[in-house]
């Protein structure tokens, strides 16, 4: 899977800790994360180091949610609730028991569902101030309720709206990636909608999927592609494939059946534009060669479609605040001069 995101959500994770004996660095050692990122103010790691980072808090703090809450969600909680809701006949009922599991078990947070319309609503609920970092919970929490229901039907849930009990933080632009639809900023409450009638779909999975879903967590439900949904993520899909044969905007066009104009006109509707799918699609097979293979940087350059070395140093540094040289080099000394 090669997308990155932003280091906010490391950076986020470590201010969720209770203070330990153990050095940030050590845990983004285990991860394979350079440690110079914490301090790389527009640095970005794959889905699949912030994964195993996550992961490793878990462990360490025996807490599913580190640092979350003021109790902690101990190692095996969420196998018990994703067992509890593997019987249930339809979404419906299993999301009930989703919002029951987590008010029996914490003081500070909850989850409300209802129904509105043709829209069915999960929303956020905070009883008291949250211990972590606020935007960061509220992040992972709805994507854990969005992983899970889509996890037990066996199929992507296109979210219709989202809306964010918070201002549009810096890093909003991983949210057509992580929240494909509709965002909205500065609501009253954090919600995600999905379509109603996703709610009388059965039940799917079984206890032998459950050991490779959990697993793999976050991974799987942390970035999801929706390119039947999305035209931005089609268009990406695109290029992670013909990238080096067809990756301009008229040959991605005519691949997916549109002029280049309307190609604009529907990824402007999606809050972006051509170059900047490419450009973070760019960014995100770079961040993933420089970190998890030996290529040198003039084949990751020419695999990018860049004229010359020179020219993808300058565009890794616009993208990242750093040379794609630097990137390497802190992969093994920790440290970028």
């Amino acid at each position: 899977m090669t997308v990155t995101v932003s280091m906010h959500f490391v950076n986020a994770l470590f201010n969720n800790l209770p203070n330990s004996a153990t050095p940030p660095t050590r845990y983004l050692e285990r991860a394979g994360i350079s440690p110079f990122l914490l301090a790389a103010p527009h640095g970005r790691v794959t889905v699949a180091q912030f994964a195993e980072l996550y992961r490793v808090l878990v462990n360490e703090l025996d807490d599913e949610t580190p640092g979350f809450f003021s109790r902690p969600l101990r190692g095996g909680a969420l196998k018990l609730l994703c067992l509890s809701m593997l019987d249930a006949p339809n979404l419906q009922v299993a999301l009930h028991r989703y919002t029951q599991f987590f008010r029996i078990l914490l003081d500070d947070f909850g989850y409300a569902f209802s129904v509105q319309g043709n829209l069915a609503r999960m929303a956020l609920v905070e009883r008291r101030p949250l211990v972590g970092s606020r935007i960061l919970i509220h992040e992972l929490m709805l994507k854990l309720f969005h992983g899970i229901a889509s996890w037990l039907i066996a199929r992507k849930i296109p979210p219709i709206l989202m809306e964010c009990a918070y201002a549009q933080p810096p890093h909003s632009a991983d949210y057509l990636y992580f929240y494909p639809g509709t965002v909205r900023f500065d609501q009253r409450q954090t919600a995600i909608y999905i379509d109603r009638g996703l709610l009388d779909h059965p039940i799917r999975q079984t206890k032998k999927h459950l050991g490779g879903f959990l697993k793999r967590a976050p991974e799987d439900w942390f970035y999801v592609s929706f390119e039947d949904h999305l035209l931005s993520h089609r268009v990406r899909e695109h290029l992670t494939r013909h990238l080096r044969t067809a990756g301009t905007v008229h040959s991605v066009a005519d691949a997916l059946h549109m002029s280049a104009r309307t190609l604009a006109r529907h990824l402007k509707q999606e809050g972006t534009h051509f170059q900047a799918v490419k450009d973070e699609y760019r960014r995100d097979y770079a961040i993933q060669a420089l970190t998890c293979s030996e290529k040198p940087l003039i084949n990751i350059a020419e695999e990018l479609s860049f004229e010359d070395l020179a020219c993808f140093s300058r565009a890794f540094k616009t993208w990242t605040g750093n040379s794609p040289a630097a990137y390497r080099k802190a992969r093994t000394a920790g440290n970028v001069s």
